[in-house]
């Protein structure tokens, strides 16, 4: 249920703030809101990150099919227990709906973060994406972590004196 609850919430939040976007800015438009430290730009986006490979919308259509049916194939696979890990795949596919979302609907993605020391903008999705990749990451390093203590643990012997 996770998974279904972050993926579905991070659409929604993400669905929300470009509508919003769309209704009170012009494409180009921008709002500082901190200046010199970040901004509200509305931008359009015909391609990935960073505007990589514009105009190739069928691409990002099918690889955000591919990400959408390992998060739906993951939330049968990774045990309920595994909370991070399901909160991570539901955040990854979440943010995938929401730039497909775009792609489908006018073949551009709507992006309006615009930090200032950083010279691209993204959106909510995209952020959504890196934090759950970065979530998997860290549950994966945790993961060896363990693994690795447990087998540099000293073998106890059951031997009788």
């Amino acid at each position: 249920m996770l998974v279904w609850l972050a993926m579905i919430g991070v659409w929604a939040v993400d669905r929300l703030l470009k509508v919003l976007i769309q209704t009170n800015f012009v494409p180009g438009e921008s709002l500082k809101v901190i200046p010199k430290v970040f901004h509200l730009t509305f931008v359009l986006n015909p391609g990935a990150a960073f505007g990589l490979m514009a105009g190739r919308t069928w691409v990002f259509v099918v690889t955000a099919l591919l990400v959408v049916g390992g998060v739906i194939y993951g939330q049968f696979r990774i045990p309920k227990k595994e909370v991070l890990a399901r909160l991570a795949i539901g955040m990854i596919g979440g943010g995938a709906l929401g730039n497909l979302y775009d792609r489908l609907m006018s073949g551009k993605v709507v992006d309006y973060l615009d930090f200032q020391i950083w010279p691209y903008v993204f959106n909510f999705a995209d952020s959504m994406i890196v934090i759950g990749v970065g979530l998997l990451m860290l549950r994966l390093y945790w993961d060896e972590k363990v693994r690795k203590k447990r087998e540099d643990e000293p073998k106890t012997a059951n031997t009788q004196e």
